[in-house]
């Protein structure tokens, strides 16, 4: 099977971004540096990078030039928050820790980010809220291996999102992520630490983000106050 050029390019632009030769926020060579040292045309680099800019790998910038993309940008940002208020936006939502733990990952878990069951893993328990009132709570596992070093002091003083963290400090960058979602009712903790009455509806979103190479890096489950909001999605 022949495999088209600009995706044969595409993947070594992409396995040069794994190497981190180019980090998130770095200029990328142009095109006519790019076919010179691929060896092919400058179409077939700009057809490389295009796709790539779809896959939100790459982002163009008018007049300036092509960047690797980075979670400092507000539209990246909001890429991976679906909750959008009633009024049709979305919301900055502000983050407070409760819980930071180092744990021994359960199968299920285990799996999702493809680890031996039992591996050590970094537990992250957080409460998002807005406008001072409880919206989300948050429970997170990532591999400790991969995230050296994290401790809660560093989650506490981070600015912007969590992945921007992981981008910043770790050079590991979310690229994509699968969810799924249901309906759930609070229990006694959740109701608790959400402000809500037992048995409250709940929307439950369970995802699982990727790095590079379709590398699983977090597993997290967010349980959601729909009161004022609902999630919103992009079918193409």
């Amino acid at each position: 099977m022949n495999i088209p050029l600009y995706v044969q390019v595409k993947q070594r632009i992409t396995e040069e971004l794994v190497s981190g030769k180019w980090r998130a926020g770095d200029m990328i060579p142009s095109e006519i540096e790019l076919a010179n040292d691929f060896k092919v045309s400058q179409g077939t680099i700009r057809k490389a990078i295009d796709a790539l800019s779809n896959e939100k790998i790459l982002v163009r910038r008018q007049g300036k030039g092509t960047y690797v993309t980075t979670h400092d940008e507000e539209q990246i940002q909001l890429r991976f928050l679906r909750l959008t208020s009633t009024k049709g936006h979305k919301e900055k939502l502000e983050s407070k820790l409760f819980s930071f733990k180092k744990i021994r990952s359960s199968s299920y878990v285990a799996k999702q980010l493809n680890l031996i069951p039992g591996s050590p893993v970094f537990q992250i328990k957080r409460l998002l809220t807005f406008d001072k009132k409880p919206l989300i709570l948050d429970e997170i596992y990532i591999s400790s291996s991969a995230f050296k070093g994290l401790n809660e002091e560093m989650i506490n003083q981070k600015k912007g999102s969590l992945y921007r963290l992981y981008e910043s400090r770790y050079g590991v960058q979310m690229l994509k992520a699968n969810e799924k979602i249901k309906a759930v009712a609070a229990g006694d903790e959740v109701s608790k630490l959400l402000s809500i009455p037992k048995k409250t509806p709940l929307l439950s979103i369970e995802r699982l983000s990727y790095t590079y190479g379709e590398k699983p890096v977090e597993w997290r489950l967010g349980l959601c106050l729909t009161e004022n909001y609902h999630y919103q999605t992009e079918l193409e």
